[in-house]
């Protein structure tokens, strides 16, 4: 377990926060509406007591994610606002206002990395059970499931092939002088022209010449891997250093137009192409995310990043099985998805309603719940425009699914403060009612 809060001795003549805030703060609320105790229980095995400088308290990491992803901050931002905000440290768990950083920003993505997706998971899954207490979500809501999928970018440069082979071989001889390895020739000078220079014939329509540009982009990437393999050819060690850039640049100069399984980025190189058939955006660098919500209140009950380009109805298995774990069922009922996910093969743990041409013709009943198909596209708009899941900063294929699964928390979140201020603007209006002091609409 991690050590607990303890009262300071130079804080006995300091006022506590609970002192001075405003008990009726969404913030305030949320913080004693989450069972905190429940990520001790769960985290507490993953730190040792005997090794290393204490460990700072789940509490405080578990809310600065909360907040990072309520209100799309970066992690030195969140950092930077928990000074500034007492709200902010009383929902973290601090006692008393504090006026030093709790943490380095760096702190946070190590705590990532400890946690991985599968502690995210109880992340998600406590915002669900807040908004059962809340009232937000109800059970007979959970009925009723919407799953829909959309593409995580990742935050990278347009692949295109003079970039590629110029980071290449960048990267390469980066290495070469890091391990001491003495290159014949590091084309460093002609190889930034040639790059320049097919950026500008390309923007001209010049592209022959861009062409010809590309071609020595290529050249000079060749020469420098079969340099690096004949200086390391020798040396086990350096070969085993240089062995995943050497593969890259192996499967970079091989690959052709019509490749499968194509490199599209040299420090991330598990990002796919996606096509999504949008108008705007033809194609998409990322992975595939699918989300599953509430019919009724659009409330996210699970979240889910899958490798590579999966056909949709592959992944609905996985959306669903997350989403029986964080419910803790054993089976789901009536889930509606659209007519990508034909060939879904998840009969058994769902009844999947494929939402397709024709169903108009439904009878009424039936046709109300299919026509809330579509409610998940905004929910995917929020998610994207507010929460984080429109360009994944993390790295690697954890990355992607820890980033998913926080996206979808602070989504949640921001539905359970929108809840708290609606119910104390209602408990206002009855008070001003029943002293019968009328107010305009615009101040209620």
């Amino acid at each position: 377990m991690q050590p607990k809060q303890k009262d300071s001795q130079a804080m006995l003549f300091t006022s506590r926060l609970e002192q001075f805030l405003n008990d009726q703060h969404p913030l305030y609320k949320l913080s004693a509406t989450l069972d905190w105790s429940e990520f001790d229980n769960a985290f507490g095995k993953l730190y040792d007591p005997g090794f290393g400088r204490p460990a700072k308290p789940t509490r405080l990491m578990v809310g600065l994610h909360y907040l990072k992803y309520t209100y799309n901050l970066s992690d030195e931002a969140t950092v930077r606002m928990w000074i500034e905000n007492p709200y902010w440290q009383y929902l973290c768990g601090e006692q008393y206002f504090q006026h030093r950083f709790p943490i380095d920003p760096t702190s946070m993505t190590r705590w990532r990395n400890r946690i991985k997706d599968a502690g995210m998971e109880k992340l998600l899954e406590q915002t669900i059970i807040a908004g059962l207490k809340t009232g937000v979500l109800k059970q007979h809501q959970l009925k009723k499931l919407v799953a829909d999928t959309t593409v995580q970018e990742k935050a990278i440069a347009f692949p295109t092939d003079a970039r590629l082979y110029h980071k290449m071989r960048l990267k390469l001889v980066n290495k070469a002088r890091w391990c001491g390895v003495e290159l014949r020739q590091s084309y460093h000078r002609v190889a930034k022209r040639a790059f320049c220079l097919q950026h500008r014939y390309s923007h001209a329509r010049q592209f022959k010449k861009a062409q010809k540009q590309l071609r020595k982009l290529k050249t000079y990437l060749g020469r420098v891997t079969r340099d690096v393999e004949r200086k390391i050819s020798q040396n086990r060690q350096l070969k085993q250093e240089f062995s995943p850039l050497l593969e890259m640049s192996h499967r970079l100069l091989s690959q052709r137009r019509d490749s499968k399984n194509k490199l599209y980025s040299i420090h991330e190189p598990e990002v796919h192409c996606i096509s999504k058939g949008k108008a705007h955006k033809k194609y998409e660098f990322g992975c595939k995310v699918g989300l599953v919500s509430a019919a009724k209140n659009a409330f996210i009950v699970g979240a889910v990043a899958f490798e590579g380009n999966p056909y949709d109805g592959h992944t609905l298995r996985g959306c669903l099985s997350q989403t029986m774990r964080l419910l803790g069922r054993k089976r789901l009922g009536d889930v509606y998805v659209d007519d990508g996910c034909r060939g879904h093969g998840c009969s058994d743990i769902a009844d999947v309603h494929i939402v397709r041409r024709g169903w108009r013709k439904l009878p009424a009943s039936v046709r109300r719940w299919y026509s809330r198909r579509s409610m998940i596209e905004p929910v995917i708009g929020h998610c994207k425009a507010d929460n984080r899941l429109d360009r994944n900063y993390l790295k690697g294929i954890e990355g992607d699914r820890v980033n998913t699964i926080l996206s979808a928390c602070g989504f949640n979140i921001r539905k359970l403060l929108r809840k708290i201020i609606f119910w104390l603007l209602q408990n206002v209006q009855k008070l001003l009612l029943s002293k019968e002091i009328v107010l305009p609409a615009c101040a209620l």
